[in-house]
């Protein structure tokens, strides 16, 4: 059983913290931090069974009993937190991104590579059933060689305006789930990028520097190509589905939705919208993306998502923004690999 400190009590981090005393075997949490400590955490935290609620985050990387630490604070914090966490021997996941900026990101993994601690990153969707289901397919075979690979992904409202200005922009806070994606169901990297967008779902998202609309164009090493379609607003729900096509066929995944009951009448046939969050739609991939990280620390496993995993989407998200702003393809070379 190892011990693991949490910290950031938003709602990433509450989601971790009640996969782990839910559904996650081996790991028992004895600390959460938050800038803000209020009676409702407090209570909160001991509803969980957590013993200690702190308002600094040092006091966690300072307990010897505490093994490992999870990063769901802001993500302008994700790289120092780590960086000082691998310095204090704690094995670490780290929430996306490890950070917007490519020189941050590559100090923190030559912190964690000099503590020798393990690293995971938190793209959670690469344990979902769904798409695990479509990753077997390919590495077994089934569809032959990638062709195209297609994955949407679309919100069923858009965030707060005050969310947008401080997340760093779309392609940063969402697609970068569907630029890990398409590596992932690819098994190749991205190597060229062109990226458009619009302001279609709220004007004020233009007005705070941001879009909510794009799609996304990518070719891969492997020479498949890569095609991302985004959009903060569905007015049906929470929006999943991807498709890979190949030489020997393809394989598809729809959304997942309450039931899979379908009424057929006079008027015509109904089905169930998709489950409406990331919530109702990944719990199950927050539970075992912990699993999965804890087995590594626990059995001296790499991390199945690891730094470079981590690294790879955020520069693929900086060349986006870069194919966005000038209206052109960006090579990943360009931004810093």
């Amino acid at each position: 059983m190892i011990k693991v400190g949490i910290i950031g009590a938003g709602r990433i981090g509450r989601v971790h913290s009640e996969s782990i005393s839910k559904y996650v075997k081996g790991a028992e949490i004895k600390a959460i931090s938050d800038i803000k400590v209020t009676e409702e955490l407090q209570a909160w935290a001991k509803s969980m069974g957590i013993a200690h609620v702190y308002d600094d985050y040092k006091q966690i990387l300072q307990d010897p009993e505490i093994d490992a630490v999870l990063v769901c604070s802001s993500t302008n914090t994700h790289a120092p937190i780590s960086i000082e966490a691998a310095q204090a021997g704690k094995h670490i996941f780290c929430e996306k991104p490890i950070d917007a900026d490519v020189g941050r990101i590559k100090q923190v993994l030559a912190a964690v590579e000099k503590a020798g601690v393990k690293f995971q990153v938190g793209f959670n969707r690469r344990f979902d059933h769904n798409f695990k289901a479509i990753k077997d397919r390919v590495v077994a075979g089934d569809i032959g060689e990638p062709h195209i690979i297609k994955v949407t992904s679309r919100d069923p409202d858009a965030p707060p305006i005050e969310y947008v200005k401080v997340s760093g922009g779309m392609f940063f806070d969402m697609t970068i789930h569907d630029f890990d994606m398409i590596r992932y169901l690819s098994g190749s990297n991205v190597t060229e990028v062109f990226a458009v967008g619009s302001v279609l779902v709220n004007p004020e998202i233009g007005k705070a520097g941001d879009i909510d609309t794009a799609v996304i164009t990518l070719k891969l090493a492997n020479g498949a190509i890569g095609v991302i379609d985004n959009s903060r607003k569905a007015v049906y729900g929470y929006d999943q589905r991807a498709e890979v096509f190949g030489s020997k066929g393809a394989i598809q995944i729809s959304n997942d939705t309450g039931s899979s009951a379908v009424f057929s009448g006079e008027q015509g046939v109904v089905a169930e919208k998709p489950k409406y969050f990331f919530l109702e739609r990944y719990m199950q991939s927050f539970a075992d993306e912990i699993s999965c990280f804890v087995d590594s620390v626990v059995n001296d496993k790499p991390t199945v998502v690891n730094g470079d995993d981590g690294l790879q989407p955020v520069l693929i998200a900086l060349a986006a923004k870069k194919s966005m702003e000038e209206g052109r393809p960006v090579k990943i070379s360009e931004v810093g690999q």
